[in-house]
């Protein structure tokens, strides 16, 4: 392994940590020697790759969305199937997707007193639309969609999935996963042209 690649190993393994504690004890409890313990580095070394705690969550939550934005490898699925793949992502479906959902929430609370935060928010969000956009754009070129508002239908699928979400993190017995994704489902099934079945993923 060259220098760089470790040096690589060692951020990616501190990125994790960093992820890890601040979704179990939340930001403002956090230091950086709990972050380097927990990547089982030294202080020091945390320090170099990441010198305050605002740049280290920054990078924190950039990381965590770039774990759960990727799609399947291999070949093209078709775009329900895809649109109904980013849905179960942005929900918390999983212990992994729970911990991504911890971390929005601290960005959510941050972003309402740090203007740093909020750039940040807006930025991750404008992904989540590119993403959902791409996919609804897919559809609609290969005649599985019909012609609609793209940046409409992401904004729905956006505010629908913080909003059932949010419910499902704390544990609403009126909400359970299955039903959180097949409300969305129905909901923008309409506007796609596409049947209100939820397609498995």
């Amino acid at each position: 392994m060259t220098k760089a690649e470790r040096a690589l190993e060692t951020r990616e393994r501190i990125l994790t940590a960093a992820c890890e504690v601040i979704a179990d004890i939340g930001f403002e409890s956090i230091s950086m020697r709990k972050v380097a313990e927990h990547a089982g580095v030294s202080k020091a070394l945390l320090h170099y790759h990441f010198d305050t705690r605002e740049k280290l969550f920054a990078e924190a939550m950039t990381h965590s969305f770039a774990q759960t934005g990727k799609d399947p490898e291999g070949e093209v699925e078709p775009a329900p199937v895809a649109l109904a793949r980013i849905l179960r992502s942005m929900l918390p479906t999983d212990a992994e997707l729970r911990q991504d959902w911890k971390l929005w929430q601290e960005l959510w609370v941050r972003a309402q007193r740090d203007a740093a935060a909020r750039h940040l928010a807006v930025d991750l969000y404008d992904q989540l639309h590119a993403w959902v956009g791409g996919v609804v754009e897919r559809g609609i070129a290969s005649g599985e969609f019909r012609d609609c508002d793209v940046a409409g239908v992401g904004t729905l699928v956006l505010a629908l999935c913080d909003g059932l979400g949010i419910r499902l993190m704390l544990g609403d017995p009126r909400v359970d996963l299955d039903t959180a994704r097949r409300v969305i489902w129905r909901t923008i099934a309409p506007v796609l042209g596409v049947p209100e079945v939820l397609p498995e993923v």
